[in-house]
């Protein structure tokens, strides 16, 4: 069994195992306050990029229903600019349901995927390479993301980064491990910021997210962006 179909059999046993659907739903408190989190971060760092959005092409590698890219369009990039990778057809169904046509959507192994080199301003990956648990695969998805980029583009990166010891189906991608992965980028071309208080304190004490997540050992995730000479 390769490392693609292992993916897809711990998905489907997280499904079996009720992990996924309304825990994740933007209705419920500790959600949209670590969506709102990553999203004012996000837009922080977009911001200050050169150049229009309407004009930005970005590709995302595990486009899951669509959610990211239809933050994307709400930002100002153009449908036709957009591409989205997934493995698993039943999110891929999803996301074609979800997002405008021109939008294209690409199924299968994203290190293997037709998306010409040095033709995106963005490659986005978001809670993939923490799902991935075979180095060498992590390595030639990070290799396809780095070709496709444009000199003066940018990886969107965000992943949880210390491993969860009740999910043996996942594992953390600390800063280290993202810095060997883009060898060819220098240490000054990494911008970071600790994200998102733990999932499990987020979902026992939504209430309290902001005054938690002011402890910067309680967040669990990073968000960087990756620039290319």
């Amino acid at each position: 069994m390769s490392e693609l179909d292992r993916i897809a059999e711990r998905y489907a046993r997280r499904q079996a195992r009720g992990d996924g659907g309304d825990r994740y739903s933007l209705l419920r408190p500790e959600v949209w306050q670590m969506w709102q989190e990553r999203q004012r971060a996000l837009l922080r760092l977009l911001a200050i990029r050169p150049g229009a959005p309407a004009d930005w092409r970005a590709t995302e590698v595990g486009c899951g229903a669509g959610g990211n890219l239809l933050d994307l369009l709400r930002l100002g990039l153009r449908p036709e600019h957009l591409t989205g990778i997934e493995l698993l057809p039943d999110r891929l169904a999803a996301a074609r349901a979800a997002l405008p046509e021109r939008v294209r959507l690409l199924a299968g192994d994203a290190a293997a995927a037709d998306v010409e080199p040095a033709s995106q301003d963005l490659v986005l990956q978001s809670t993939v390479f923490s799902s991935i648990l075979d180095d060498t695969l992590q390595q030639r998805v990070a290799d396809a993301m780095w070709r496709w980029l444009k000199p003066g583009g940018a990886i969107v990166w965000y992943d949880f980064t210390v491993n969860n010891p009740r999910n043996p189906d996942v594992r953390g991608v600390p800063l280290q491990r993202v810095r060997e992965l883009f060898p060819e980028c220098s240490p000054g071309r990494f911008t970071t910021r600790r994200l998102t208080l733990a999932p499990p304190l987020a979902r026992a004490f939504p209430a309290a997210y902001g005054l938690l997540n002011a402890v910067p050992w309680l967040r669990t995730h990073r968000l960087v962006l990756i620039d290319k000479p």
